[in-house]
């Protein structure tokens, strides 16, 4: 378990900004997330605290899942909050089993910070494959819960940033699914996922 001061650092560090990184939004593609529904099983209510306009909210309802959705800003997901700062979040409600989100990436880690904090019993983000490097997220990616690394073995569909009407182009960068586990101690496992279906 990472300690709480680490943890506390971390997330001291990203709560001014997340105002300043409102428009860091990039709308996932939902091949990611039912990717994600094939190699992960999830109970209970599962919050999205960077829902922005509902790419992972729809697939995951879709499945059936219940979905507590909330943002900093509003941009459109239905059956949602907005104005709900994560990093500023002192509890989840009481029927939140995990988090599923892709964060902005400015704040990456601080949101991974915070979700361990809240003692969140499963967290999965999507985040870039070089997320593991770097001394500072030492707390979060060596504390012993990040149980498994579910990386793309084939690139993601572009994630343009919100509003963009230029060419659509292909993803350049790695992404995976990050998963931490409440009650995992054992060495984190690396996977190879596909969002194709024969890929």
């Amino acid at each position: 378990m990472p300690s709480l001061s680490k943890l506390d650092k971390s997330v001291q560090s990203g709560r001014a900004p997340l105002a300043e990184h409102r428009d860091d939004f990039y709308s996932t593609p939902p091949e990611a997330v039912r990717a994600l529904l094939v190699v992960e099983l999830f109970a209970g209510t599962i919050w999205e605290p960077a829902c922005g306009d509902g790419a992972i909210v729809k697939v995951l309802r879709d499945a059936g899942h219940n979905v507590y959705a909330t943002d900093l800003v509003d941009r459109g997901c239905p059956d949602s909050e907005s104005r709900i700062d994560f990093l500023l979040e002192t509890a989840p409600k009481s029927s939140v089993e995990a988090v599923i989100t892709n964060p902005p990436y400015a704040l990456a880690g601080p949101f991974v910070a915070h979700a361990l904090h809240l003692k969140i019993p499963k967290i999965a983000m999507l985040l870039r494959l070089a997320f593991l490097e770097g001394i500072g997220r030492r707390g979060i990616l060596d504390g012993g819960q990040l149980a498994r690394v579910h990386v793309f073995r084939n690139r993601l569909p572009m994630m343009h940033r919100a509003g963009w009407e230029g060419p659509k182009t292909s993803n350049s960068v790695a992404f995976a699914w990050f998963i931490w586990d409440l009650g995992y101690d054992k060495p984190t496992e690396l996977h190879r996922i596909s969002w194709k279906p024969n890929p």
